[in-house]
């Protein structure tokens, strides 16, 4: 066995960690003699100036490498090695923090310069209603948002604000507004009807004005100051209607961009899940299925019956899932709102024909009204009439608030005489405030 003399190697480093060195005995020598052997505890110390000295040939804890002296530097790099894995091991260090713990930022203070901050662990906080904010077509809302700093920062912040539109799945749909102090700037269909509400130091609310259909749904409110990005959402609700849709020529005639205009033509939009399923709620029991407006196919049942998915499923809204938005056809489920107007009824005593009744409604200041704006009146307004009307699609409709007879069934509802190619009936107008 090779023979040497013993050299010294420092474990550690300045100002790291190195393992406790402990001795034992090992009786594995063949003179019988109990020689030291280093095993490194568990605890870890700081460094401290030590030397260990290791005989010529050792048998290292571990995987038991033979090192000999004659390999000084092989010594060395494992020592090193091994020092370095306990020092990952043993080492302290921040646990992960996903808040606000950023040095150095810089801050435009808007005089032209920029100032240092340090944060030191001020956590940015962004709050909004937990509670759906309701509104309807036409109104002023208000979605909240505030934000603050924990622990609080004192002093007023450039922060940089900016609200999205979101999907039901919380991807972004579009951007709402961007604001920056006093200066905001609003995209697309929000351009000229949202600003963002600072009352209070800490606010970020958004105002939209004259509130659009297509207006309900998710919004994120973000807040960034610096490296410091934080947001919460809040949902827009609109009060309004549901009602099932079919085309003059008859039932599943409408692929998915035909339902979205049809829906249009009527006063309203492609329902969303959310709608229909409050619909639902509300006693809502059509056994067509419809577009939505995420390009899914579904009808509520309050009744299971055998031609509606069978006896044995409970009641709820029956789904055939995404469908082809150019192939597949369905019939449609429509959303309209409360109404910026009034819907009346006109009549002559030997009727009208439907371009007369449109005429008519002309005439007194009004249009012939849509479906959407017929539903809305009954539903919103009360209106309860029992003669039939012309409706702009050519159909002809009544409202019925309060069943009785000669009215149709014993449900309030909208009745349908579908699209008669001819006949004489009374007609309904609708004028806007």
């Amino acid at each position: 066995m090779p023979s040497g003399t013993g050299f010294a190697v420092p474990v550690g480093g300045k100002h790291g960690l190195h393992p406790t060195v402990s001795s034992g005995t090992d009786r594995r020598g063949e003179s019988g003699n109990e020689q030291p052997v280093v095993r490194p505890a568990i605890a870890c110390t700081l460094w401290s100036p030590e030397i260990t000295i290791v005989p010529p040939y050792r048998t290292l804890p571990g995987p038991r490498l033979r090192i000999w002296a004659r390999f000084p530097a092989m010594l060395l790099v494992l020592l090193l090695l091994e020092v370095t894995l306990l020092q990952l091991v043993c080492g302290s260090y921040h646990p992960f923090y996903n808040g606000f713990y950023y040095n150095h930022i810089m801050n435009d203070m808007g005089n032209g310069q920029d100032k240092v901050d340090y944060f030191n662990g001020a956590k940015l906080v962004v709050e909004t209603s937990k509670d759906p904010v309701y509104s309807y077509n036409g109104a002023n809302v208000t979605l909240p948002c505030h934000y603050h700093y924990e622990p609080d920062l004192g002093d007023k912040r450039k922060i940089r604000i900016k609200w999205s539109k979101l999907r039901d799945d919380y991807t972004k749909e579009q951007d709402v507004m961007v604001a920056i102090g006093k200066t905001y700037v609003a995209f697309g269909e929000f351009k000229g009807r949202a600003h963002i509400q600072q009352a209070s130091r800490h606010e970020a609310s958004l105002v939209i004005s004259d509130v659009h259909l297509k207006d309900d749904g998710k919004y994120r409110c973000e807040v960034i100051d610096g490296l410091e990005d934080e947001s919460d959402v809040v949902d827009l609700r609109l009060q309004g209607i549901v009602f099932p849709y079919q085309p003059p020529r008859g039932q599943y005639r409408l692929n998915f961009h035909e339902a979205e205009q049809v829906c249009q033509d009527q006063g309203a939009i492609l329902a969303n899940f959310n709608q229909l399923f409050q619909a639902w709620s509300e006693g809502l029991d059509w056994c067509n299925a419809g577009w939505l407006a995420d390009g899914t196919v579904q009808y509520p049942i309050r009744l299971p019956r055998k031609p509606c998915g069978g006896v044995h499923l409970a009641p709820g809204i029956r789904s055939y899932g995404p469908r082809h938005r150019h192939l597949h056809r369905f019939d449609a489920f429509c959303f309209s709102s409360a109404l910026r107007g009034e819907v009346f009824y006109l009549d002559h005593l030997d009727g009208m024909s439907l371009e007369e009744a449109k005429q008519s409604c002309q005439d007194a200041g009004a249009e012939i009204a849509r479906v959407g704006h017929l539903y809305s009146a009954w539903k919103f307004l009360g209106l309860d009439r029992c003669n039939a009307g012309w409706l702009a699609d050519g159909s002809v409709r009544y409202p019925i608030v309060k069943p009785r007879p000669n009215c149709g069934p014993a449900e309030p509802g909208v009745r349908s005489f579908g699209f008669p190619s001819k006949g004489r009936f009374g007609v309904f107008c609708y004028k806007e405030r």
